[in-house]
């Protein structure tokens, strides 16, 4: 059996490809260059990937910078940081990025059929302030019909289904199952700035992704094995 897996090489991301190769399916990579302003994830979507030995890692190039509307997308907008957790928690982020999990989704499904693939596999998550629309469970419902609907595959019966083994876990439980499954995570990237100019890339340390990240490696009493620019 096959599977597309979205790949963004973060902490998240990379423990969904390894489940889903550890849940026996031959797994396709799809990365996304969209204009992203903490683009040291892709090299670090490449690294998991050719860790990982998927069957291949593609790279889709759009530039969502044309109309902005995030601080991921717009120079104009400040990523946030040096919030405490429970400033992280409150509403949606500036960070969220317009639609972007569906048109990874739609560019997943595509790929996926085309390949005569069973399952999409994506690491949204509910749970730990991500305060994000498209990544709760009723999104990901919803999505699975236009899934079912919209193909050619689902409309005869053998839908492609999307998996996403994270959304009801914490990040602690991420990190254990990642360990579990050998996850290397010194080649993630969860920053959401851009490593700075140095050989070896930075994470920032006081965004809420590696805020988030930092507090559960903590929380298990681990050490988190990627370079931070503040310690």
């Amino acid at each position: 059996m096959k599977a597309v897996v979205l790949l963004s090489g973060g902490l998240d991301s990379s423990t969904v490809l390894y489940q889903a190769q550890a849940d026996g399916l031959d797994c396709y990579a799809l990365s996304f260059d969209y204009g992203q302003r903490h683009r040291t994830e892709l090299n670090s979507a490449q690294a998991i990937a050719q860790a990982a030995g998927v069957v291949a890692h593609q790279v889709v190039t759009f530039n969502l910078r044309a109309w902005g509307g995030s601080a991921l997308t717009d120079e104009q907008i400040d990523v946030p940081g040096s919030r405490d957790l429970a400033a992280i928690s409150q509403g949606i982020p500036v960070t969220y990025v317009p639609a972007r999990n569906t048109i990874f989704l739609s560019f997943a499904l595509s790929y996926a059929e085309a390949l005569a693939a069973q399952r999409v596999y994506i690491g949204v998550n509910a749970l730990d302030y991500s305060g994000y629309p498209d990544c709760r469970p009723d999104y990901v419902a919803a999505m699975q019909t236009v899934f079912n609907l919209g193909t050619k595959t689902g409309r005869e019966g053998k839908p492609i289904t999307i998996t996403a083994p994270l959304i009801n876990l914490h990040k602690t439980e991420i990190i254990e199952l990642g360990n579990q499954l050998g996850v290397p995570w010194v080649k993630t990237w969860s920053c959401y700035s851009d490593g700075g100019n140095g050989e070896v890339p930075m994470a920032c340390g006081v965004c809420d992704a590696c805020q988030l990240r930092l507090a559960a490696f903590q929380e298990l009493g681990l050490v988190d094995p990627i370079p931070y620019r503040c310690f």
